[in-house]
C-alpha cells in the first residue's frame, strides 16, 4: 500500500507514533509518505520506502496569520493525485481532519477517491477541541473519518461524551519496540552508587503537572538519597527552576533540555513520575517501563491502562503529592521489591508490542480502502 501520514513533527506523542509507525510500516514493504510542515525529529528519510513532503505556507501582508490548513490541504491534493496513495491517516484531528476531507472533495471531482482515517491523541478533544471555536469543525471533520480510532478506552469514551459522533471508534493502542538493548550511557555520571535516579520525560506544559514531580522528588529525598533527571523543555521550565531554588534541591536535579533519544537515559533511572492532570495514554511511561523502570503516576485518563497500580507501578489522585511519594519510597526501600517491579514493568510493556499494533492498522487501511 501507498499510505500517506499527516502530522505534527515535533517531540509530543502523536507526533513520536504517527513517525514510528509509519517506520514500522516501510519495514514491512509499504510505501510511506510523510506530510508536514518540517522534518519529523523521529524520522530518517534514507529509510527504505520512506519519503517527505513538506507543507510550506506562504506568507502575505493580506494574512495576519499564515493560512496553514490551505497550504495542507493544497499539499494532500498534490501528493495523493502523482504519488498515486491508496490511503491518507491523520494524526491529531485539528486542522489535519479538516484539511483531508476538503482534499477528498477536490479530488473526488477529478474521479480519485482518497479515504481517510482520523487517529484522536487526547488533547485534540480533551482540550483544543473542546473549545467552543473549534466543536463544530472537529465533530464534523470525525464524521466525515472513514475510520476514526482513539489511543486508549479513556479517550474514545471521552469522545463520545464531548462530541456528537455518529461513527464507531476504534481503539488501538500506543505501541513501543520492546528489545533488549545496550546502552552506552554511564549511570556514574548521573549519581553515586548509593543514590537512586527518578526521572521525568515530558513537553512541561500545565497539564503535566511537573511541579509535583519536584515536590514529590523533594518529599522521597526526605527519606533517601536520589538524583532527578527532567527531560524536555517548555512553557513551565522556568516555573520549575524557581520551585527547585525554593524546595532547595537544585543540588539535586538535573534539566536535560530535549531529546531525540529518551530511551537511554531513562534506562539508568530507578522510577518514572507521571503526575499529570490527564493522559489519554501515557506514552512516555510506557517508554519508561519498556526499559524496566517502574512509574509512579496519576490514575487519569489511560494512564490506569498502561501503567497498573501494584503491578508496574503504583497510581494516585491527580495533585496528591504525599502519596506519590509514599509509593515512591515503598519501592525504592525494598531492593527485591524493586527488582520485582522492574521485572513487571517490562512484561506489562510488552504487551503493547509494535507488530501486533501495526497490525490492527493494516487491516483498518485494506478495510477503508475495500469499501470504495
Amino acid at each position: 500500500m501507498k499510505i500517506g501520514i499527516v502530522l505534527y513533527p515535533t517531540y509530543g506523542g502523536s507526533g513520536v507514533v504517527a513517525t514510528e509507525l509509519g517506520k514500522s510500516l516501510a519495514k514491512l514493504g509499504h510505501q510511506i509518505h510523510f506530510i508536514s510542515y518540517s522534518f519529523p525529529v523521529r524520522l530518517d528519510v534514507h529509510d527504505k520506502n520512506i519519503f517527505y513532503h513538506e507543507v510550506r505556507v506562504n506568507s502575505y501582508p493580506l494574512f495576519k496569520y499564515p493560512p496553514y490548513e490551505s497550504a495542507l490541504t493544497s499539499k494532500l491534493v498534490d501528493v495523493i493525485r502523482f504519488e498515486k496513495l491508496d490511503v491518507l491517516h491523520l494524526h491529531y484531528a485539528i486542522p489535519h481532519a479538516s484539511a483531508a476531507h476538503m482534499a477528498q472533495q477536490i479530488l473526488q471531482e477529478e474521479g480519485i477517491y482518497i479515504p481517510f482515517i482520523t487517529t484522536l491523541h487526547g488533547t485534540d478533544i480533551t482540550l483544543v477541541g473542546r473549545d467552543p471555536f473549534f466543536k463544530p469543525i472537529i465533530t464534523y471533520s470525525i464524521n466525515q473519518s472513514d475510520a476514526v480510532t482513539t489511543v486508549s478506552e479513556s479517550l474514545k469514551k471521552d469522545t463520545y461524551k464531548y462530541f456528537n459522533i455518529k461513527n464507531g471508534i476504534d481503539v488501538i493502542p500506543n505501541f513501543i519496540c520492546v528489545e533488549d538493548k545496550m546502552f552506552s550511557i554511564k549511570r556514574e555520571l548521573y549519581a553515586k552508587d548509593d543514590e537512586f535516579i527518578l526521572c521525568h520525560v515530558s513537553n512541561f506544559r500545565k497539564v503535566k503537572r511537573v511541579q509535583d514531580v519536584i515536590r514529590t522528588f523533594a518529599k522521597v529525598r526526605e527519606t533517601v538519597n536520589c538524583k532527578l533527571i527532567l527531560v524536555g523543555d517548555g512553557p513551565e521550565r522556568d516555573n520549575m527552576e524557581m520551585l527547585c531554588r525554593e524546595l532547595e534541591t537544585c543540588d539535586h536535579t538535573l534539566f536535560t533540555g530535549t531529546l531525540n533519544n529518551t530511551a537511554e537515559i531513562l534506562s539508568i533511572a530507578d522510577l518514572f513520575l507521571l503526575p499529570s492532570e490527564t493522559e489519554s495514554f501515557g506514552l512516555a511511561a510506557l517508554e519508561a517501563m519498556a526499559v524496566g523502570v517502574p512509574v509512579i503516576s496519576t490514575n487519569t485518563g489511560g494512564i490506569p491502562e498502561v501503567n497498573i497500580a501494584g503491578f508496574s507501578g503504583y497510581t494516585s489522585n491527580v495533585g496528591d503529592v504525599e502519596d506519590m511519594a509514599k509509593n515512591a519510597l515503598y519501592l525504592l526501600e525494598d531492593k527485591d521489591r524493586l527488582a520485582t517491579f522492574k521485572k513487571n514493568a517490562v512484561a506489562q510493556a510488552k504487551k503493547f508490542n509494535v507488530n501486533e499494533v501495526v497490525d490492527k492498522y493494516v487491516k483498518l487501511y485494506k478495510k477503508v480502502i475495500n469499501k470504495q
